[in-house]
């Protein structure tokens, strides 16, 4: 598909153009595009016949295209990828003999020291910025076994120390080994032992990549060496080399195995890209929805996609709608599907009563003995601080019975303490430890949920906890899903807590690698703001920054516009309550920023009008809301987001 849009004139127009705005950001591409636009579609006097905001929605979704079929990367740049093949088969078929003639200056030893390296560099894969590429043929006599290396800036600048990508030939030039090896200057026969075991047992690895011994590179000590100092493989045959598509593929997987490691080693993800990893995201929700259903309840993908993407985000979240929808049990079987039950001690109901003022209620007291009485939650900690491999799960059951911001308010600010040290996220103690005789901190593996239930026996929520949670709505059911008699139970599945925990805290830790996403974001959430000001409700730091984790841990499960939909559902319209004009003119500006129609009150009556354009909005599910909104706020002269 790439190849016949690059014959077609619109698009060989527009793909010149982009070779000139590589050094700006999208939305001055986008500018530049959408003029370009106007340009073109013109009658025969010169008139233009596309309105503005046309020509930048057509605009917008061309880059997306461009984008899907690899034209452009994240930044819209203009990919110029050169192939890696034909390149490769060349070292093996002529290295051979070549190793005979001369060293000296020899054509084939340039080619491999500069060709081959410049071709890597210009795959869209491999970031220049993050990684050094070096290849050898030898120093003053031709190597036994040349190879290629990908190095990490962060972790080596040399194939002696430290781990790397690694391209090996094999001596006989028959086969090639795409490795993650590690240098051995220095370390003894133990300690390659001990890092080559440590890469096998932390990183996801799929079946298709070898983690024997079993490289076949020859018989010289380098090439035993190489061997052994090898973690991870795929080999390659010369006799069926594989496709130019596979190669990269390949390459792309062993990228994200090597940061992966990087990740897990220092704390911090250096490229949260790791495909095959939410990839497998997919298949963990797949087997969450299914042992829900097996259980005789239902819900919807997304919705279990959004539950899991909103806890990766921020370990606390909102669960609101009427009572009877399923909110308390949807985490209960969500928490059973991946092994962590109430016979485990590894999840945790805790009824929240209305008598509760402060935090003792929850984390305990010391009574008039000087003793400490431990609260409800404290024990859950002590367990998942001592078990960090797995994921707990605490729900607060009606936790607006009593005013959160009296009994849960020390706990959040806690949890905006977390760091990364030494691989570990950490957090300041939650308790003097002369109180408790321990320090007791927020362990990573501790996920807080909380329902909630909006009638006259509650009480509202604070900006304060809203900003720091996602709030989920549930009221939707399915009475006729009678689909549990025939499913198979498919029993829970154990799962490493970092598969499901934060990897970003600050959103600098995430730039490098997604600022297309966090720039989408932005800009979006800029004209969010400009709404909310007059109401004094905009959104600060921690809002913004939250909500670009969102996207980036969902970007492989859901559309960027059906995730950005969830965030302002979820973030933004639980914060706005509306009693006065100006309150529903911010609404009603929102309502225009999700559908690109105006709310008409007249309109507003013919609800066949109204949901026709909802469904075509942009951001469906928060149209919806805010229209709801609206006709409250048009029957009662008051709305909230709590108002059902």
């Amino acid at each position: 598909m790439a190849d016949i849009m690059k014959t077609l004139p619109y698009f060989k127009i527009v793909l010149e153009f982009l070779k000139g705005l590589n050094e700006y950001f999208k939305v001055k591409k986008q500018q530049v595009l959408s003029e370009l636009a106007m340009q073109i579609v013109r009658n025969s006097v010169g008139k233009n016949l596309m309105k503005e905001s046309v020509a930048e929605e057509r605009t917008r979704n061309l880059f997306v295209y461009l984008e899907e079929v690899g034209l452009v990367d994240e930044e819209w740049n203009l990919v110029v990828e050169q192939q890696i093949r034909p390149m490769l088969l060349k070292v093996m078929k002529e290295y051979v003999s070549e190793r005979n003639a001369p060293f000296k200056a020899n054509e084939l030893g340039n080619f491999v020291r500069n060709d081959l390296v410049n071709v890597f560099k210009s795959l869209s894969m491999v970031d220049t910025e993050q990684y050094t590429i070096k290849a050898s043929v030898g120093q003053g006599n031709w190597a036994q076994v040349p190879w290629l290396a990908i190095m990490h800036k962060d972790i080596t600048n040399t194939t002696q120390k430290g781990y790397y990508i690694v391209y090996l030939f094999s001596e006989d030039m028959e086969r090639l080994y795409l490795t993650l090896a590690q240098g051995v200057a220095d370390n003894t026969k133990e300690t390659i032992n001990h890092i080559k075991q440590d890469i096998r047992d932390k990183v996801f690895i799929n079946p298709n990549i070898h983690t024997d011994n079993e490289l076949d590179l020859g018989t010289s000590s380098k090439a035993i060496g190489y061997r052994d100092s090898t973690a991870l493989y795929i080999p390659y045959e010369k006799s069926d080399f594989p496709s130019e598509q596979q190669l990269k593929e390949d390459l792309s997987h062993m990228i994200n195995y090597y940061e992966e490691y990087i990740s897990k080693q220092s704390g911090q993800v250096i490229n949260e890209k790791q495909k095959d990893v939410d990839e497998t995201d997919e298949e963990i929700i797949n087997h969450i929805q299914s042992y829900i259903e097996s259980k005789g309840f239902y819900y919807k993908k997304d919705e279990v996609k959004n539950l899991f993407v909103s806890l990766r985000t921020k370990p606390f979240v909102i669960l609101s709608g009427i009572s009877g929808t399923g909110k308390t049990k949807i985490i209960e079987l969500f928490a059973e599907s991946l092994g962590a039950k109430d016979e485990n001690d590894r999840f945790k109901l805790i009824p929240v009563r209305p008598d509760w003022s402060d935090g003792s209620d929850l984390l305990g007291y010391v009574d008039i003995k000087g003793d400490f009485q431990k609260g409800p939650l404290t024990s859950v900690i002590q367990k998942a601080s001592n078990d960090k491999d797995n994921p707990y799960f605490v729900v607060l059951d009606e936790m607006n019975l009593a005013r959160v911001e009296y009994y849960f308010s020390d706990f959040l600010s806690v949890m905006e303490s977390r760091k990364w040290e030494n691989g570990r996220i950490i957090t300041s103690a939650l308790l003097p430890e002369e109180q408790f005789q321990e320090r007791l901190t927020i362990p990573p593996n501790l996920y807080i949920i909380g329902t909630v239930n909006m009638d006259e026996t509650t009480h509202p929520f604070s900006k304060k906890v809203l900003d720091r949670a996602n709030t989920i709505e549930f009221n939707e059911v399915k009475l006729d899903h009678f689909s549990f008699p025939e499913s198979n139970d498919s029993g829970s599945k154990l799962l490493n807590n970092e598969r499901i925990q934060s990897q970003f805290l600050n959103l600098k830790d995430a730039y490098t690698r997604h600022k297309s996403i966090i720039h989408e974001v932005t800009e979006g959430l800029i004209k969010i703001n400009d709404l909310l000001s007059p109401i004094q409700a905009h959104i600060g730091y921690r809002v913004r920054d939250e909500i670009c984790f969102y996207l980036i841990y969902s970007r492989y499960l859901m559309e960027f516009d059906k995730a950005f939909d969830y965030q302002l559902h979820q973030k933004i319209l639980p914060r706005i309550t509306a009693t006065e004009t100006q309150a529903f003119d911010v609404l009603k500006g929102i309502y225009q920023f999700c559908t690109s129609h105006q709310f008409d009150e007249a309109e507003a009556d013919d609800q066949a009008i109204e949901m026709e354009i909802i469904k075509n909005a942009r951001y469906p599910k928060s149209a919806k809301k805010v229209y709801e909104m609206l006709r409250r706020g048009q029957t009662d002269g008051f709305t909230s987001f709590w108002i059902g």
